[in-house]
């Protein structure tokens, strides 16, 4: 059985992995004024940080609609018996159900499994490696949809911001809402905990952040699956995964950019990593 993956743009796959897996990356849309974008697709990461940081509004973000999903699966149909399609938390976006409505208007044209993977960006795209990868070893689309369903549990991801602002203004600040009368002062550390967007600790400096965020990830090795993602500090990032390759001296660590939809939210200035343990 031939089973094919895909996933949204917000799993912040790097282009080369997604296409070596051959797993397929939905985008989401990012919209500045009356502009509207396809997320990796119309806008690259450093036009976009650009413009984020110099635009006197923040730019909005939309799910796919159902039809670009049809469009998709309908591709994928002659070449595929099953087709698995993991997306970014039902609780941070609309994707999910987009994906769900277009696997009810094609059902009975091909078997198509929709999984809402609680996380997103790397948490979400280890996800859909590790599926891609069972999948490319011969796996049953039964098989894969399982592996997926025991590795949601034990997705782990953890971020250093280096201002809560972004997360407020777009409306995804979730349980860290508490930490935002202290939004100048404090360097949060975050995570993602069934599906939602929560505190971990907040410090007064950046180099304490990056180092709380080393320190935690480290309390969560081994792992199965793990990378690093930034949004504008690439040498931050370089060093991360080059520590945790030298903690994992046989581990692939997957080195990751914050496309334009999660950039929304992250903002400049965010670190972070994921695990599949």
């Amino acid at each position: 059985m031939t089973v094919r993956i895909v996933t949204d743009s917000t799993s912040d796959l790097p282009q080369e992995v997604a296409e070596e897996l051959g797993i397929t990356v939905v985008p989401l849309n990012v919209h500045f004024d009356m502009d509207t974008y396809r997320d990796g697709v119309d806008i690259g990461a450093d036009e976009f940080y650009k413009r984020l940081i110099t635009s006197s509004t923040l730019p909005k973000t939309s799910a796919p609609a159902p039809g670009i999903f049809i469009d998709s699966y309908q591709k994928l149909a002659g070449e595929a018996e099953a087709i698995i399609s993991i997306h970014i938390s039902s609780k941070l976006s609309g994707t999910h159900e987009a994906a769900q409505a277009a696997q009810r208007d094609l059902a009975g044209e091909c078997r198509i499994e929709v999984i809402n993977s609680e996380s997103v960006s790397m948490g979400l795209g280890l996800l859909a490696i590790a599926a891609a990868k069972a999948a490319k070893a011969g796996a049953t689309a039964e098989e894969v949809v399982k592996l997926i369903q025991e590795s949601i549990p034990r997705v782990h991801l953890v971020g250093a911001l280096d201002t809560l602002e972004f997360l407020a203004k777009g409306g995804r600040v979730g349980k860290a809402n508490a930490w935002l009368g202290s939004l100048l002062s404090i360097k949060p550390l975050i995570s993602v905990h069934n599906g939602e967007v929560v505190p971990l600790e907040r410090v007064r400096t950046r180099t304490r952040a990056i180092e709380r965020l080393h320190q935690l990830l480290k309390e969560r090795l081994p792992a199965k699956e793990i990378g690093v993602m930034y949004s504008t500090e690439v040498e931050e990032a370089e060093k991360l995964a080059e520590h945790l390759k030298e903690l994992l001296p046989q581990q692939s660590v997957y080195l990751s950019r914050f496309g334009p939809v999660l950039g929304t939210y992250m903002g400049p200035g965010c670190l972070a990593a994921a695990a599949i343990t």
